[in-house]
């Protein structure tokens, strides 16, 4: 039996990703599940798939979930914090670590999980834009498996010869091409300064928690892919493409040197990266339908509008400043993104609190955790100073 640790269990992907194992349950057995906040659904599950471990982030939720486990007869046991968040991480019965707690918070966790050499399934993409090159060297200095579960970077990893460790070039790879779906907006023709929370949340083809849609809406998420990329397949900038594919059926290609492309297709959903990892060299059955090409009859492309979404410009400039410029981009979009989802930023103004952290937090080199951490937590000051400077109305 291969036991499987959740950090986020509570959110899509932690959602799918039990979907997905409770298809198998004679290869796979839940060791430990974590969430925020979410007591009732990690009550849940934990009554569903009983975890030895569950752990809330905050404590005052842990003591909530304790007393509905032993009011239930529940012999999972519980813990809180970053404290208890890690030592899921690192449990020795768990053999595998879904990274999905969403922003910084899953740096520390995720970074347990690859010190412990886990095969870690890397969902939390800011662990990689904030720490990308101490991330990939625990990953090589602790025997770690890394997997990505972005399903552009799943579909590149499928897409990618077995040796492209050895570098891009001596394998003839030329080039790496992000999809993005263009998010909600992509096609509206009026000025996106009005655009509430709801709005932006409204992906026209993933479900997914708030933040990721939100910086799906401003094409955010795309730029954190393109650093991500960077690092999991160690890769210039240069070397990296977003193209607008609408559709959401090809999730990312690889250009060879001899012109050829690889693309890996399938419908909108995230139990086939997650199925992919999970039995990774191997193949087992996800739950998703098959992909109707008939249905789908087209596929269409655009070049991504940078202008109209100046945030994937900005990661491009911040993936080749390198350093801990991602780290500051990172920590300045979540303060705004949750400014936006409260009502106390416009959704135009996102990216300019992300710029000026990045004017205001000089990038220094990424060499150890405690300077990516206090970069992080400039750009957060940085971030909200400016949002209580400017003084902006409450959006209705």
């Amino acid at each position: 039996m291969i036991g499987v640790t959740i950090l986020g269990a509570t959110g899509s992907i932690g959602v799918n990703t039990l979907d997905v194992l409770a298809r198998r349950p004679d290869r796979y057995r839940v060791v430990a599940l974590t969430a925020s906040t979410d007591v009732d659904r990690l009550f849940e599950q934990c009554l569903c798939h009983r975890p030895g471990l569950a752990v809330m982030a905050d404590p005052a939720a842990a003591e909530r979930l304790e007393r509905k486990l032993v009011e239930a007869g529940s012999v999972t046991r519980v813990a809180a914090g970053m404290e208890g968040l890690c030592l899921a991480a690192g449990l020795p019965e768990a053999d595998c670590v879904m990274a999905a707690i969403v922003g910084a918070a899953g740096l520390l966790p995720t970074l347990t999980a690859v010190r412990a050499g886990k095969r870690v399934l890397l969902a939390n993409k800011e662990a990689l834009v904030m720490a990308g090159p101490l991330f990939m060297d625990e990953v090589r200095a602790h025997g770690a498996v890394l997997l990505p579960i972005d399903s552009e970077h799943n579909a590149v990893f499928q897409c990618m010869p077995a040796e492209y460790s050895r570098g891009l070039e001596r394998v003839g790879v030329r080039r790496i091409l992000l999809t993005s779906s263009g998010g909600p907006f992509r096609q509206q023709p009026r000025s996106l300064r009005e655009v509430r929370p709801e709005q932006a949340c409204a992906h026209p083809n993933w479900v997914m928690g708030r933040k990721i849609s939100v910086d799906s809406a401003t094409m955010m998420n795309k730029g954190l892919e393109v650093i991500e990329a960077k690092w999991l397949f160690d890769a210039d900038p240069s070397r990296i493409e977003v193209v607008v594919h609408p559709q959401s059926v090809i999730h990312s290609l690889v250009e060879y040197v001899d012109g050829s492309m690889l693309a890996q297709l399938a419908s909108p959903d995230m139990r086939i990266p997650i199925a992919h990892a999970l039995a990774w060299p191997e193949r087992m059955e996800s739950g998703a339908g098959c992909l109707d090409l008939c249905g789908v009859a087209r596929l269409d492309f655009e070049a991504p509008d940078c202008e109209r979404f100046p945030c994937l410009r900005i990661a491009f400039e911040a993936a080749r400043a390198g350093g801990t410029a991602p780290a500051v981009m990172n920590a300045a979009n979540e303060v705004a993104v949750h400014a936006f989802l409260e009502r106390r930023l416009r959704f135009t103004d996102i990216p300019a609190v992300v710029e000026a952290a990045l004017a205001a937090v000089p990038a220094r080199e990424a060499a150890s955790l405690d300077g990516i951490l206090e970069a992080d937590r400039a750009a957060r000051a940085c971030a909200d100073a400016w949002i209580h400077d400017a003084a902006l109305e409450v959006m209705p």
